[in-house]
């Protein structure tokens, strides 16, 4: 097994789908035969609801075996791994404690690397091809420490008139961290919640790729019900409904982002 690979997936602005693509994009990535952890670094803790049912969550949440909790005592997240109902497919999950994480990292000695020494072991050991981070919808501390223990930075970005609001901070924020980490690559923008009838999406399109040097994703994600009755069922789409459109255009994406990030790394 080669190296493995760490990818957060970031953006300070909320909706943007996230957590939905870091679900389906790990499960589409086990489908390709990857070994993959998934770590849910959201107080909200979607990324965990889209494998687990609400209460089962909340059980996690107040226990010892999340996030949160290996954070606080900077453990080996190698502890902290639950399985998933799909082979292949592990997760850290997080708590609702997670909303206290900037303070509780405030006083920590070299507090921007906790969560890479917290993924060393994980990482050295290649136990998992890729590991997955999904970060909440802010820019701060927290933030900061998920994109120093990663390789690369991909970014989801809804395709409504909001979606590009915010992402030249994103982007200033990726510069603050390569200056930390600076073995970390943009991966690129992936289109999500796109309506190819309404201008906003062809905007958004028009808009990405006319930024140098960024690489904007030829697979996108369109606005699918079906997305929607997986998270009620607490699943990815691509278990849930595999011949939806969403579905296919979540595997499309994934295998998409395995060649670019091997792409990359032979560089």
């Amino acid at each position: 097994m080669g190296k493995t690979k760490v990818i957060a997936f970031a953006n300070n602005k909320g909706g943007s789908g996230k957590s939905t693509t870091c679900s389906n994009v790990g499960y589409g990535m086990a489908m390709e035969g990857k070994r993959v952890l998934l770590v849910d670094g959201d107080m909200q803790m979607n990324l965990t609801l889209s494998f687990f049912p609400e209460d089962r969550a909340l059980e996690i949440a107040k226990g010892k075996k999340n996030l949160y909790e290996a954070l606080r005592a900077e453990a080996d997240l190698t502890d902290y791994v639950m399985p998933t109902s799909y082979t292949g497919l592990d997760i850290v999950p997080s708590s609702t404690l997670m909303s206290s994480i900037e303070y509780e990292l405030f006083s920590k000695w070299e507090r921007e690397q906790i969560l890479s020494r917290c993924l060393e072991g994980l990482v050295t050991s290649e136990k998992y091809d890729y590991i997955l981070i999904d970060s909440p919808p802010t820019l701060g501390g927290w933030v900061m420490n998920i994109m120093c223990a990663s390789d690369f930075l991909l970014i989801p970005l809804e395709a409504s008139p909001w979606g590009l609001f915010g992402l030249a901070n994103m982007f200033n924020f990726y510069g603050q961290a390569k200056r930390i980490a600076k073995d970390i690559d943009l991966l690129g923008v992936v289109i999500t919640k796109a309506d190819e009838r309404k201008n906003y999406f062809k905007e958004t399109s028009k808009t990405l790729s006319e930024l140098e040097n960024v690489y904007v994703f030829r697979n996108y994600i369109r606005v699918d019900s079906a997305v929607e009755w997986a998270q009620d069922n607490s699943m990815p789409v691509l278990a849930y409904k595999k011949n939806s459109r969403s579905a296919k255009e979540y595997y499309a994406l994934a295998k998409e982002i395995i060649e670019n990030a091997d792409r990359k790394k032979q560089h």
